[in-house]
Order: C-alpha cells, then sequence, then structure tokens
C-alpha cells in the first residue's frame, strides 16, 4: 500500500512537471512571442490573457470541489490537462479569438487541476508521510521552471526577432510537453480509500450509475455550500484581514516574476541580440531562488513564530533590494512597449549580471513569503486550513489578474512603486498577526 501511494505521489509530481514546463514556461514568454507576430489580424495581448486566466481561476474554485466528488480526482486532473494543452496549441496557429476563449477554458481548468491534486496529495497520504509526500511534489513542481525556459534560451539566443518557424517549433515541443504530463494522470492508481468507495457503491446494486452520481453530486453540493459559509465566516476574522495586504502583495509579485519581468528583459534593447535568450535564463534562476527558498524556508523554518517574522522580513527586503536594483536596470517602458524593443535609457546601463540577480532575487523573496503565508495559515486555522487556503488563492489570484491587466498600460516605475508599498504593508500587517498569536499564547497559560 504504501508502495502504490508513492508511486502516484511521484507520477502526480511528474504529470505537474511536465504540464507546467509548458505553462509557466508559455506565461514568461508569450507577451514577448505576442509582440512579435507577424500576423495583422490578430490582436491579443499576453498580459490580458494571463489576466484573464487568473481572474477566472479565481471564481472557478467555487464549483471545482463539486466536479471532483463527482467525477474523480483522476479523470479531472486528465480533463483539466487537455485544457491546458489547447491553451498551448493555440500558439502554434494563433487567432484572437481562440486565444482568449481557451483562455477562460484554461482558468476553469486550473481550478479543477489544483483542487484534484490537493485531493489526490492528501488520498494517498497518512500523517506521517503529508510533509515528505508535499516535498516531493513541490519539488518535481518547480523544476518544472528550468526545463522550458533552457529551451527557450536555447533557441532565442542572438536572436532578435523570433520567426514564425521558430514560436511554431517551440509551443509543439511545449505541446508535447503538456501532453505526455496530462495522459501521465491516466496511469495513477486507485487509492485504497477510492477502492473501499467504489466497493460500497457496486455493493448498492439497487441503484443505478445515474443516482449513484447524482447522489455524489447533491453530497459535493452540500459539502461546497457548507465551505462556502466557513470561507464567508473566515473572511470577517481579524486574522483574514490582516493577512490580506500580505495575500495580495504575493498576487502582484506572482504576476511581475512569472509574466512581466521576462518581458521587460526581453524588450530591453541594450542587451541586443542576447535580450530574447536571457528570457529563458531569467526564468531558469527565478525557479532555482523559488527551489533554494523553499527548501531552506519551508522545511527549516516551519513551526517556528520567530522564524516565520524572520522569512517573511527577509523576503521584503530581497524584494526591495530587487526592485531598485530593477529600477536602475531596466527602461521605464519595457512593459508597456508596443514595438519589441524599448526606446527609454534606464539610469545604469543595462547589465545582463544585474537582470539575472534580480531574478533570482524575485524568485527567493516570493518563496519567503508564499511559505510563510501556508505556515501561518496552517497554524491559525489548523481545522479549518481548506477554506483559509482558498481564501488565500482567491486574494492572490484576483490580485494577480488585476496586475496583469495593468501590466501594459503601467510604466515599470509606478509598477515597482506599488510593489514596495505594498510589500511594506503586508510584511507589517505579518508582524502583526504574529503578535496577536503570541500574545494568544502566552495568555492561554496564565
Amino acid at each position: 500500500m504504501a508502495d502504490r501511494r508513492t508511486y502516484n505521489v511521484v507520477v502526480l509530481g511528474v504529470g505537474f512537471l511536465f504540464i507546467f514546463t509548458a505553462f509557466t514556461t508559455c506565461g514568461n514568454v508569450e507577451q514577448t512571442v505576442v509582440k512579435s507576430l507577424n500576423n495583422s489580424t490578430f490582436s491579443g495581448s499576453g498580459y490580458h490573457s494571463l489576466g484573464i486566466i487568473y481572474g477566472v481561476f479565481s471564481f472557478s474554485n467555487l464549483i471545482a470541489p463539486t466536479v471532483v466528488t463527482v467525477i474523480g480526482a483522476k479523470m479531472t486532473m486528465f480533463l483539466s490537462g487537455l485544457l491546458y494543452s489547447g491553451y498551448i496549441a493555440v500558439f502554434i496557429m494563433p487567432s484572437t479569438w481562440s486565444f482568449y476563449l481557451t483562455s477562460v477554458l484554461i482558468g476553469i481548468g486550473a481550478a479543477l487541476l489544483w483542487t484534484a491534486q490537493g485531493h489526490f496529495l492528501v488520498e494517498n497520504s497518512e500523517a506521517s508521510t503529508i510533509n515528505r509526500n508535499t516535498g516531493l511534489f513541490w519539488g518535481l513542481l518547480q523544476c518544472s521552471m528550468l526545463f522550458g525556459n533552457l529551451y527557450i534560451y536555447l533557441d532565442w539566443n542572438g536572436k532578435s526577432e523570433i520567426s514564425d518557424s521558430s514560436r511554431r517549433n517551440i509551443f509543439l515541443f511545449l505541446l508535447v510537453s503538456s501532453i505526455l504530463g496530462t495522459l501521465s494522470f491516466l496511469v495513477l492508481r486507485t487509492s485504497h480509500r477510492e477502492e473501499e468507495l467504489l466497493s460500497e457503491e457496486e455493493g448498492q446494486s439497487l441503484l443505478s450509475t445515474r443516482t449513484m452520481y447524482k447522489n455524489r453530486a447533491n453530497t459535493a453540493l452540500q459539502d461546497t455550500k457548507t465551505q462556502f459559509q466557513t470561507i464567508l465566516h473566515l473572511l470577517k476574522t481579524k486574522t483574514i484581514m490582516l493577512l490580506s495586504p500580505c495575500m495580495v502583495y504575493s498576487g502582484l509579485e506572482l504576476s511581475f516574476y512569472s509574466g512581466v519581468y521576462g518581458t521587460c528583459i526581453g524588450a530591453t534593447a541594450h542587451f541586443g541580440e542576447a535580450a530574447k535568450g536571457l528570457i529563458g535564463i531569467s526564468g531558469i534562476v527565478v525557479g532555482i531562488g523559488e527551489i533554494i527558498g523553499g527548501g531552506l524556508f519551508g522545511l527549516l523554518c516551519k513551526n517556528s513564530r520567530f522564524r516565520r517574522t524572520s522569512v517573511v522580513f527577509l523576503g521584503m527586503v530581497v524584494h526591495f533590494v530587487a526592485s531598485y536594483l530593477i529600477f536602475l536596470n531596466i527602461p521605464d517602458d519595457a512593459p508597456v512597449v508596443v514595438e519589441t524593443t524599448t526606446k527609454k535609457n534606464p539610469f545604469l546601463s543595462p547589465s545582463a549580471s544585474i537582470a539575472l540577480l534580480c531574478s533570482f532575487l524575485l524568485g527567493l523573496g516570493d518563496s519567503c513569503f508564499n511559505t510563510q503565508l501556508y505556515s501561518i495559515l496552517g497554524h491559525v486555522y489548523a481545522e479549518q486550513s481548506t477554506p483559509a487556503f482558498a481564501i488565500f488563492k482567491f486574494i492572490q489570484s484576483v490580485s494577480a489578474a488585476v496586475a496583469f491587466f495593468y501590466s501594459g498600460y503601467l510604466l515599470l516605475t509606478w509598477q515597482l512603486l506599488l510593489l514596495v508599498v505594498l510589500g511594506f504593508t503586508g510584511t507589517l500587517c505579518f508582524f502583526v498577526v504574529e503578535r496577536i498569536q503570541e500574545y494568544s499564547m502566552d495568555s492561554q497559560e496564565f
């Protein structure tokens, strides 16, 4: 039984590795790709597409638990993987209507995929193995930022423009990766709990298949209604309200490092023919920062209130340093330039080394905030962790959606200023929550 569960967790992680090698790489380069299209009929925006994805993802989380309960985690992940693959395929022969339609569909698919992933991971874990399995899964997932971006570097390095043949080759490679990840879900084995459920249902011979699925749906709807009421209750609590600025900041930062910063590097005229290749290297270095930060702060620093505040403070400082260096190193019009290269000059002569250092700092700082937000929510809402994490993902995703929509219009200076202000506010609020929890625990001792 233990071997079957370990097998399932590894296959799950490998499936996500392949799918997000495709999607993460796509998100990192799509605005650059869209700007380089030699297609007069295409009027889409990569920023708007990502904004739609995260916006739809936010609200689709409300229906995702019901779908997973009715058709099962394995089939849900397979169908979601097909939606991811469809989005990647659009870039091979892009058209505006299919671009935005698949943006909506992948937003729905993302909610289903992540809900099913959480359900399946829990089904294949016990109290003694949940931390190991979670670490194994996230380790495989974070590696998705390495391989696709390496391909981008090898293919784009030395190119000032992205040809149609180059674009098609890249997205064919990403499509194959996404399809492989999707197919891997089909070889997942049924967990012990699912077997018991199926045996129980098969034993009820008087129930038709239609009635069985109807009963599942009714149960799922009731559970969803109960969870929604819990979410509404938690939204009114002081802890969630105080942590909201930090959650909003994590969403803005997510949009910046995953879609905006790579576009800025690729648009910087001073990097010359190396600019497009640097987008891939930047994505790899962000991934390295995420992996190092997740390993250090997610595993070594959990269950310590003092360390949580220290890690969040470190994340704020790291991001402030990155923001200042980006402000000096990258042209102000880099996020919004319509052509493929910038016209303005930054304060310093742009340095590829500084740009990549900032990529690493963005990944490292992001892992600081995310690991500690998960830690404090799991600590404060140990008995209500699912709705608490749902609130976190909802606020983060809505913020990311809003950020992607303004990223195509706001100059880099204003985007960085907004990040700095919210980063400071979120860190301060996080400290207040920790102090309240510390005071509460001290009071219980008397």
